[in-house]
């Protein structure tokens, strides 16, 4: 009981000191936390908020789930036989620490501005950590797994299927949960710059349209918010995996 009360009494002393802190500094141009209510209700009777959020997990939701499909059977070929792992490796290793976000001229000169641009991009920023993970996991099932299926008369497929992905799965887990947070960060990124709508969007719009501060931290809380609930959805799922059968 007392676990689940420290979360609440701590964003309950954040919103409390938030507001005084607005009081005390007599600042009008930061919105305090009762304005961000109020534009937040405003959002949501408008039916933007529901629109954004929407449009926001559409974009996550096809850029991630293609970097998974793509990532994570390349990394355990790429794990699986030694000779592709060092051959296309390095090139992984060198694309990795180049930011999502300086894809963004090439994403507009090839997709131009709309949602395949901000796909493209979570798929960039998600598909070569996938990979990676996925190969440094496959690298990591003991060769005594692999001499035993062998044994068995299993082929490389039925191993692959049947060994080295089970036991790659938790370190897997992990990794898309990674991913997935660096997915939901770039998709507002994107949608500052190379689209029109989305949570993002609503950030920069709300900006410009007469320095709305208001909706500007209401999109930032929602963007918040739902980022906790996809990390919490993938906590859930990998403590299910960890839990014995």
């Amino acid at each position: 009981m007392l676990r689940r009360w420290i979360p609440l009494l701590s964003i309950a002393v954040a919103i409390l000191a938030w507001d005084l802190a607005i009081r005390l500094a007599g600042n009008t141009l930061i919105p305090g936390p009762w304005a961000v209510v109020r534009a937040i209700g405003e959002l949501a009777a408008s039916g933007q908020l529901f629109r954004y959020a929407i449009a926001s997990l559409f974009r996550v939701t096809w850029g991630f789930s293609l970097a998974v499909i793509v990532g994570i059977p390349l990394g355990l070929v790429l794990g699986w036989f030694g000779r592709g792992g060092r051959t296309v490796g390095p090139i992984l290793q060198f694309l990795r620490p180049i930011s999502p976000l300086a894809w963004i001229p090439l994403a507009i000169l090839w997709f131009g501005v709309g949602d395949s641009s901000a796909v493209f991009l979570i798929f960039i920023a998600c598909v070569l950590p996938l990979a990676l993970t996925a190969m440094n996991a496959a690298r990591n099932v003991h060769p005594v797994h692999i001499a035993a299926a062998r044994n068995f008369g299993l082929g490389n497929a039925a191993i692959v299927r049947r060994v080295l992905l089970p036991a790659s799965l938790p370190q897997l887990i992990e990794g898309i949960r990674s991913a997935l947070g660096v997915a939901w960060i770039v998709v507002v990124a994107a949608e500052m710059i190379a689209v029109n709508s989305g949570l993002g969007f609503l950030i920069v719009d709300a900006r410009n349209a007469g320095d709305r501060y208001d909706l500007v931290v209401a999109g930032m809380l929602m963007i918040g918010v739902i980022g906790l609930l996809l990390d919490l959805g993938m906590r859930r799922l990998e403590a299910a995996q960890l839990q014995p059968a």
